[in-house]
């Protein structure tokens, strides 16, 4: 498993991004702010060196976790982020209906 208190979170205006990097290599979920209250997961993006490691769940983790303590609802667009929701039933307080 990664060191999830290595992601850090980059405010791009009406985006932003979650990024883990290690190594030179780097992975990235990427979402569209939808108003005050949602974003939008639309991309996430884990290099081969990272795969099979939790490295795109601790993402999604962490924006989910984001989301509850900012009061927001996901939506995840992103096919990854997307199933990562239904393997994790215990987000559904923070997915948009």
């Amino acid at each position: 498993m990664i060191d999830a208190s290595r992601i850090e979170f980059h405010d791009l205006g009406t985006k932003g991004r979650y990024v883990y990097a290690d190594g030179g290599e780097e992975a990235e979920l990427t979402f569209t702010k939808a108003g005050t209250s949602q974003i939008i997961i639309d991309h996430t993006e884990v290099p081969t060196a990272f795969r099979g490691k939790g490295v795109g769940q601790a993402l999604v983790a962490h924006a989910v976790e984001t989301a509850r303590m900012q009061g927001l609802k996901i939506t995840p667009l992103c096919p990854f982020a997307a199933s990562q929701f239904r393997r994790n039933p215990e987000w559904q307080d923070v997915l948009a209906r």
